[in-house]
């Protein structure tokens, strides 16, 4: 699928609005990146691979009260390649560890003066 870029207009009037808007705009499922632009943080910009960008909309409108959508496009992906070529070799942040179920081995026991049909 290909990236897309989606832009909503919110009112936005303080930081607990901004951090509810993010939270709403990172919940939706197929979100990559999301951030407030614009001189009063009032348009959300979220790139993602698959969003529905009504659903986005719709959620904004229930949790907040306003939300337009401006517009729906592809996402510029010249700026990544440009990072990656400064970068050089790119890093893990977190190293995956292999776990292994331990092994337990069942051993039997049989003795030789073992009598089943023991009465005395």
């Amino acid at each position: 699928m290909m990236k897309q870029k989606v832009v909503i207009r919110l009112q936005v009037h303080d930081q607990k609005d901004q951090r509810k808007a993010m939270k709403i705009a990172v919940g939706v499922t197929g979100v990559i990146a999301a951030s407030l632009e614009g001189e009063d943080k009032s348009k959300m910009v979220v790139i993602g691979e698959g969003t529905d960008s009504v659903i986005l909309t719709r959620s904004f409108r229930k949790k907040m009260g306003f939300a337009e959508l401006i517009s729906v496009g592809p996402a510029d992906e010249k700026k990544e390649e440009k990072k990656e070529e400064k970068g050089g070799e790119m890093v893990s942040a977190y190293q995956a560890y292999q776990t292994s179920v331990p092994q337990h081995y069942v051993y039997q026991y049989h003795d030789t003066n073992y009598d089943p049909c023991c009465i005395m």
